[in-house]
This record gives C-alpha cells, structure tokens and sequence, in this order.
C-alpha cells in the first residue's frame, strides 16, 4: 500500500493523482483522493483497479481544494472491496477528518475489542477506521494530543495520514519499519511513502519522517511531535529488496543502490559457473548487474516483462498469481537457448513465481538454470504489511536449501545472507528481517484476549 498527501499547494488533487502514479507498484486492488475545499466541505473519489481505471472521465478535476490525501491499495484476501479502499472519511461533532494507511496493525483485534466493548460499531475491518475511533475515544484537549495518545495504543508498522479541514498530520510507527518521507511542493509540502513520487509532482524531497513522530501541516509550515520515547529504525528489508521503486530513496539509502550491492554480495556468497546472468523483471534487475559486475558473467535480457500486468505476489488469491506470471514475463529464446544461465531473483516467497520461470527457461533451451535470490531464505510470516499469513504458504518454511532447490526445478540455489541483507544497507543499521530470522521487533499479540 502506498499513501500521498498534499498541502497548500493549488490543484492539490491533481498533484496526488500523478504522484500516485509513481506508487502504483505498492498497489493495484484499489486507489483514491480525498480532498478539503477553502470552506471545509469534504471531497473524495475512489474505486477498484488501477488508478488509470478509476479515474477515467476527469473525476480528478472535481476534487478542489489545496490540500489532500490518497492512496492505492494491494490485494489482500482478507480485507477486499471497496469499502476498505482508503481514503476513509469521518464524521464527528469536533470535526470531519480522514485516513489513509500504509502497513499493519499487529494488536489492531485487540484494540477493536477494546473499543466494541465500548459502544463502537465498526464498518470496515480496515486500520484506518481502527485509528479514527481511537482518536475519538481518547480524551484529550485538542487533535494532536488524541492523535498521540492513539499511536502509543497501536503496536506494528504502519505510516497514517490524516486531513482534517484545516491540516495534515503525517505519521510513522515507532519502529520505522514502514518508509514515510517530506518533501516541498511550491509553497506547500508533499508526504509520499516513496521518494519516487516527488519527482512527478514536482517536489523536493526534504526528509524522511522520523520512527516515532507525527509530522503536522498547516498554515503555520511544517512541525514536528515526537509521539513515543522509544523508536529506532528498523526498516522493513523487503522495501529495500522488492516493494519499493529503485529510484526512491529511503532512510538515507536509494533503493537501487542497495539492490546492486546486495547482488555483488550475492555472488560472493553464492558464486555459479554460467554463461550468462537474468535478472527477473523488474525489482530483481539492479541485484542482477551487481552479480554480474562482480562475477564477471555477461548480463543479459533473457526475459521480457509484458506491460500493464501487475505484480503477481500482490495478487490477492494463488490461481490469479499462477496464470499472472506466464501473462507477465516471456524467456527471449535466442538469447537462453543453449546457455547455463544463473537467474537472479529478489526473493522467494510461496515458490509458484520461481518454479514457472526455471520451466519457461528450459523450455526455452536453456542448459541449466541456477537461481540467485538476493535475500534469505524467508521461513516466517511477516505480520506489518507483507500478505504471507501463515507458515504453509513459504516455500523455505520447512524445507531445507536443497529441498527447496528441488521444489523449484533449478539445478542449483542460492540465497544471501542475512548479515550481508543488513550490510548492503547503507542508511538503516539494523532493518527488520523478521520473516527471514523469526526475530520479530515487535510482540505480535496473536495469543493475547483483552478483558474488560
């Protein structure tokens, strides 16, 4: 999932819509734009799809307003439709506001508990929702302090923006495990999950938003409340290796950058006699000319990837992720045609990607197939924002490297190691890597009941 917003800048809703643009790689389920006008009335369009599907016939134009927040949306199978597409938007006798979210609540059944036995009625399973009642439950003397209190409630990594009519408030878990970043738009500013979105809009990126803090927006320019005395930075490391854009930079370290580095680690650790290096499209590329930089093995195109298909591991249900890949990639037959081929990919998640691309390979001609994955091994569930919900679905989960190797069709397999997953990274000391380790940063409350 990915979140924008803007303020005090005209067409606001016009510069949202581009920048979301730039983040429809976080997701394709679902987007929208929500908007305040000079006279406090609310705005909002949204839909399933991509952006380019739901904002078809200049919807965009009838969002006013210089300030505003969107989002698009990846598929979840739990949390499908459209009532669960952010931006939400909220009535209450203090204010209308709304919410957009990135990431996960690790305690959000808990909290919901909480509060349903408290009268809330809640509409959507959404964190969004979550958040908004939380702020209205919580006492205090003015948004900011309801704001705060609420986030030191909820546990897991997730980035918030909220709009109310007046001013947007920006903020980033504690933990920093979920990118949030500024950037100066005119005489107004942007917030963006990724970098990359800034560049389109015509922003200036300014700096990321601090594990911890809520950053507010407003008439008075930009300020910052740090919500919790405890935060340290522990990105999630599947933005660096497959969510983000490889131009965005984040946490002080670009995306592509690390992918490079992590690539000529990658064979350091993992060398393979070969012909010729693959790069799966797109997020495995920069790992792919690192490995060959380093290994000194030719670097080819050997697949093509079909545009205007989306990403298949975001893919809600598995039969759409199957018949996605043979839609999204082709082998270039007489580049693979009777070559060894060392195939680098960013990382194995349920195996399904992996297996049908060593078999389009062979089919193809080549004579060996040797897959390179630019991460560890991941054996865990991700519980902040990465849809792997239960242990059956990994393919490393129990099997071991040459199991795992077997289940894939390669001749051989090889993964980085966490140490040098962490030291590719040059901006973030110590990322989360905890579906790779099980060393979660977090409690993740699965086994905790809330009592009155």
């Amino acid at each position: 999932m990915g979140v924008l917003a803007v303020y005090g800048v005209p067409d606001a809703a016009v510069h949202i819509y581009y920048g979301l643009h730039n983040l429809q790689h976080r997701g394709q389920e679902g987007g929208g734009i929500a908007t305040f006008d000079g006279e406090g009335k609310y705005h909002r369009y949204r839909g399933l799809g991509l952006l380019s599907e739901i904002f078809t016939n200049g919807e965009v134009n009838h969002l006013p307003g210089t300030m505003g927040i969107g989002s698009v949306k990846y598929a979840n199978a739990s949390k499908g439709g459209l009532e669960n597409v952010d931006p939400l938007f909220f009535h209450h006798r203090s204010g209308d506001f709304a919410v957009a979210a990135d990431g996960n609540v690790v305690n959000a059944r808990q909290i919901a508990d909480y509060l349903e036995k408290r009268g809330t009625i809640f509409q959507t399973p959404s964190h969004s929702e979550l958040l908004a009642h939380l702020i209205k439950k919580t006492a205090g003397e003015d948004r900011i302090v309801n704001i705060v209190k609420a986030l030191n409630m909820m546990e897991g990594g997730f980035a918030f923006v909220i709009m109310t009519p007046n001013r947007i408030y920006a903020c980033r878990d504690k933990h920093g495990i979920k990118p949030l970043c500024i950037g100066k738009l005119g005489e107004g500013y942007a917030v963006s999950s990724e970098s990359c979105a800034f560049e389109i809009m015509g922003a200036e990126f300014l700096r990321d938003v601090n594990p911890g803090e809520i950053v507010s927006l407003d008439r008075h320019g930009l300020r910052s409340t740090p919500y919790s005395r405890f935060s340290r930075h522990q990105m999630c490391a599947m933005e660096y290796i497959y969510f983000a854009r490889p131009d965005s930079d984040i946490d002080g370290c670009n995306v592509h950058a690390y992918r490079k580095e992590a690539g000529r680690r990658l064979f350091r650790e993992c060398p393979a006699r070969a012909d010729i290096v693959v790069g799966v499209p797109e997020s495995s590329l920069s790992a792919a000319m690192g490995y060959a930089e380093e290994s000194g093995i030719p670097y080819e195109m050997g697949l093509v990837k079909h545009k205007y298909v989306g990403r298949t591991f975001i893919q809600p249900v598995q039969s759409m992720r199957e018949l996605g890949v043979k839609m999204k990639l082709s082998p270039v037959r007489s580049i693979v045609s009777g070559k060894r081929i060392v195939l680098v990919d960013d990382s194995i998640v349920r195996g399904t990607t992996s297996l049908k691309i060593v078999r389009m390979l062979r089919e193809a001609g080549a004579a060996e197939v040797h897959v390179r994955i630019a991460s560890p091994m991941m054996r865990f569930t991700c519980h902040y924002g990465v849809d792997t919900s239960t242990p059956e679905e990994l393919l490393c989960s129990r099997r071991t490297l040459s199991e795992a190797c077997e289940a894939i069709g390669a001749d051989t397999l090889g993964y980085l190691s966490p140490e040098s997953t962490r030291d590719s990274c040059f901006g973030c000391a110590n990322p989360c890597q905890a579906c790779f380790t099980g060393e979660y940063p977090t409690l993740l409350y699965d086994d905790i009941t809330t009592e009155d």
